[in-house]
């Protein structure tokens, strides 16, 4: 916007300045040329009394020196009786010129070499028409016009100049409320809720401005209240938990008492952080510093020892591959304990008792891979399933699963992925990337070396492998 008004200006007061500097330098041109002009006339009347008392030559020749214009000014007198044609000082004109000029009686102009003539006509005392030629040399004509030539153009440039620089000031006005209101927008989506936009500028921008920050309020005061019902909802929930929990204590002893009695604890704690969260007014966006995340095989063993004993139950085989060595994920523990536990869940879930399923880790240079596979019938729509909210369509499911699977690879700059696994059932896919490089916007060479790669690591699960 702002070089867009300079360029405006600029072309405006050029052709302003263009308007009128030519006219007027075309009229001082002609002023300059009327003023050489009307000089040669004076010096022509200036001969004409002397003309109608004599035309003795030595009279006339002190006349003309007396003029001060000798050299320049010439007297054709025309022979009349006895008496012979005199003609004083140098010629220039032609004599058809001086002869028109004495016929018709009247001044005229003719070109010469090195400027003009101006031949006026003198009547003489003996009836006969004398001719007096004044010569007007061609610098005298345009004397003074390029100096005023000049002085037009420098106040031409200086206009443009002031019009630019009084745009380019007016432009930063108009532009830099523009701008306070991009990075208010970009802060805002960045979760600083905090920032506001200065209401000033233009009156556009200037109302820009209070939309903007009435808007950023509503978004704070959503959020607020949003967190309150969250928080709400889960404090509702310590109360069946806590008749869970008391009647887990009566179970007795046993793995099935003992397992019981975890997943109530887990929840307990699991409630807790969410309302502890909720209750939080300070949004969490900053990134995880050096040395954050958690070890992906240790999460992936302690999660199947959690599930493992509701699959004995079930009677389902299940293989765990990859975990037997430490892998480093920028990702928290809870987070990605969180989204194993959506995937087995599914898996118990949505699949009959006896259905096998495997989670495989594979630690690569730049990511790691995460999968679950089943034996199951498999996910007819996987775009479906990955859309926040919409659910199987079966009873306990809310669509959130697979998202919060999504969203933690994501924050990585990774992807998910749901295929046929080689169980014959469904594969999740989880990329994690390590370096963090894909959440740059790259270039196709970078989306085409992450395809590659991705193709060379998942290529290592395709091999069937046998469960236990």
């Amino acid at each position: 916007m702002r070089w867009a008004l300079v360029k405006v200006c600029l072309a405006v007061t050029a052709m302003v300045v263009v308007a009128f500097a030519v006219p007027l330098g075309l009229v001082i041109r002609e002023m300059a040329r009327d003023r050489a002009f009307s000089n040669a006339e004076r010096q022509a009347a200036a001969v004409a009394p002397a003309l109608s008392i004599t035309t003795e030559r030595d009279q006339l020749e002190r006349v003309v020196a007396s003029a001060g214009s000798d050299s320049g000014m010439a007297v054709h007198i025309p022979a009349a009786g006895a008496q012979a044609a005199v003609d004083i000082g140098r010629q220039r004109a032609a004599d058809q010129d001086i002869a028109t000029v004495r016929k018709l009686g009247r001044a005229s102009t003719t070109e010469v070499a090195g400027g003009s003539t101006l031949l006026s006509p003198v009547a003489l005392s003996s009836g006969a028409i004398a001719v007096v030629e004044v010569f007007v040399p061609e610098s005298e004509v345009s004397n003074g016009v390029g100096t005023a030539w000049a002085v037009l153009a420098g106040v031409g440039v200086a206009l443009i100049v002031g019009s630019v620089a009084v745009a380019d000031r007016l432009g930063v006005r108009m532009v830099q409320p523009a701008q306070r209101l991009v990075e208010g927008a970009h802060e805002l989506g960045e979760g600083k809720l905090g920032s506001r936009v200065p209401e000033e500028g233009p009156t556009e921008l200037r109302l820009a401005a209070v939309a903007f920050n009435s808007m950023a309020d509503q978004v704070v005061q959503l959020l607020a209240n949003e967190r309150e019902l969250a928080a709400d909802l889960s404090h509702r929930l310590r109360t069946p938990l806590t008749v869970l929990r008391l009647n887990a204590a009566s179970l007795g002893e046993g793995p099935a008492a003992d397992q019981t009695r975890a997943a109530v604890a887990q929840l307990e704690r699991e409630v807790d952080t969410i309302i502890r969260t909720a209750r939080d007014a300070k949004p969490q966006t900053a990134a995880a510093g050096p040395g954050a995340g958690c070890d992906a095989a240790e999460v992936v063993r302690e999660r199947m020892g959690f599930w493992s004993a509701l699959a004995e139950d079930e009677g389902r085989k299940w293989r765990v591959a990859g975990a037997d060595r430490p892998v480093r994920i920028p990702v928290a523990r809870a987070d990605l304990a969180a989204a194993l536990d959506a995937l087995l869940g599914n898996v118990f879930r949505h699949t009959a008792e006896g259905t096998a399923f495997a989670v495989d880790v594979h630690n690569g240079e730049d990511a790691v891979i995460v999968l679950v596979s089943d034996a199951g019938p498999g996910i007819s729509d996987p775009e479906a399933a990955m859309a926040r909210g919409r659910g199987s369509g079966h009873d306990g499911s809310t669509g959130l699963g697979l998202d919060i699977v999504r969203r933690l690879a994501e924050s990585t700059g990774g992807d998910v992925r749901i295929g046929s696994s080689v169980l014959g059932g469904t594969e999740v896919r989880i990329w994690i990337q390590l370096d963090g490089r894909e959440r740059s916007p790259g270039g196709r060479g970078h989306r085409s070396a992450r395809r590659r790669r991705q193709s060379k690591l998942v290529s290592t699960f395709n091999r069937p492998r046998s469960l236990p």
